[in-house]
């Protein structure tokens, strides 16, 4: 029973909070059916990603008619609609490892799809396996993907259509950070290349624990409403933690708590600051400690400011703001949604980038009344 709990939440629809209120109708299943065909016809004005999102909604409908519509319909979208749509990191991982089931064989498609950093691991690894060699490149050249979901490894080590020196190059790199697969022979054809033909049986010694000892360790890990462990505990976990792989470091990022990400997010590796940042359970709370961080990766910072999502809330525009690392040009974009109290400010702060102070001192200036000065 729990198998068939589990299989029913894996492909259950996401809510309909995405699409405009007034929109909601045309995929609500006690809506009219000719409302809802609307919509599974491409017949409602709405956003690229709404539209795919909608559409992915309606293959879930109770009426057959409608289900079929919206299939045909996301099948033959024009691709005005998906350029943008598929591109989208905003829009629910479902809806996107959807359209990557529905479109494959589109090369233009799949490719969005698999540079889009939200669609789902496990749908990349079911393309991996019979795509395009252009494609499959695509995917190999994605580091955190590979070591965040081996399947991805295995998958492409059976396409046909992948280069003999792109299959190399990603097992090379993958046991490198220190993934073993004892049952893909080109994983074993990498580990001759590294470390000479004694390593072809035996399994490499220091591979360090697993996320999945880690988490058994520190039960409280997997617990996203824990509390911070205690001192001594806290120290042991990071000392383990030194000695994970890169690998394994990347799966604790995303299947850990606060707490793993929190002594992830310091470590040196770019792969594993970003996984942390990717992780599906990180809080908006980290995110603003993040945006915050004058030290934060470069990569990581990117991130978070390329997140529509994220970059909704209020206090991680105006940390974005206020951060030197932040490009100019972004900085600059997020300031012009500031009020004026935080404006003035920044204005006067010396801690960050004089070109972001200077705006932010002509826009207040725009702001004062004609006549009234408009001085300090």
């Amino acid at each position: 029973m729990s198998d068939a709990v589990a299989a029913a939440e894996a492909v259950a629809p996401i809510p309909a909070d995405f699409l405009p209120p007034n929109l909601r109708k045309h995929v609500d299943p006690a809506a009219p059916v000719p409302l809802r065909m609307m919509a599974a016809k491409g017949l409602v004005p709405l956003s690229p990603s709404d539209q795919i999102g909608a559409l992915f909604l309606l293959t879930f409908d109770p009426d057959g008619a409608v289900r079929d519509a919206a299939t045909k319909t996301a099948k033959t979208l024009p691709e005005r609609i998906l350029s943008v749509a598929l591109r989208d990191e905003g829009v629910k991982p479902q809806v996107l490892g959807f359209f990557l089931r529905t479109l494959a064989g589109n090369d233009a498609c799949e490719e969005m799809l698999i540079l889009n950093p939200t669609t789902p691991d496990l749908d990349v690894a079911e393309v991996a396996k019979g795509c395009s060699a252009r494609i499959s490149e695509l995917i190999g050249q994605n580091q955190l993907r590979i070591l965040r979901h081996e399947d991805i490894i295995r998958q492409l080590c059976q396409n046909p259509a992948a280069s003999g020196a792109l299959v190399d190059g990603v097992c090379d790199f993958a046991v490198r950070s220190g993934v073993y697969l004892a049952d893909v022979p080109q994983m074993k054809a990498a580990r001759v290349r590294l470390f000479g033909p004694e390593a072809a049986e035996a399994p490499p010694p220091d591979l360090g624990p697993t996320a999945e000892e880690v988490l058994g360790e520190f039960k409280e890990l997997a617990d996203d409403a824990a509390g911070p462990i205690e001192e001594g505990a806290r120290l042991s976990l990071t000392q383990r933690v030194m000695k994970m792989s890169i690998a394994q470091k990347i799966k604790l990022a995303t299947l850990g708590n606060k707490e793993a990400r929190n002594i992830l997010a310091r470590d040196t590796n770019k792969l594993v600051a970003v996984a942390v940042i990717r992780s599906p359970r990180i809080t908006d709370g980290e995110v603003l400690s993040i945006a915050n961080n004058r030290a934060a990766n470069d990569e990581v910072l990117r991130v978070v400011y390329s997140s529509r999502e994220w970059t909704r809330a209020y206090p991680i525009k105006l940390a974005l703001v206020k951060n030197p690392k932040i490009p100019l040009s972004i900085a600059m974009k997020f300031l012009s949604t500031l009020r004026e109290p935080e404006l003035k400010d920044i204005s006067r702060n010396k801690n960050v980038p004089s070109g972001v102070q200077q705006l932010a001192k002509k826009m207040i200036e725009k702001k004062a009344p004609r006549g009234g000065g408009g001085g300090h």
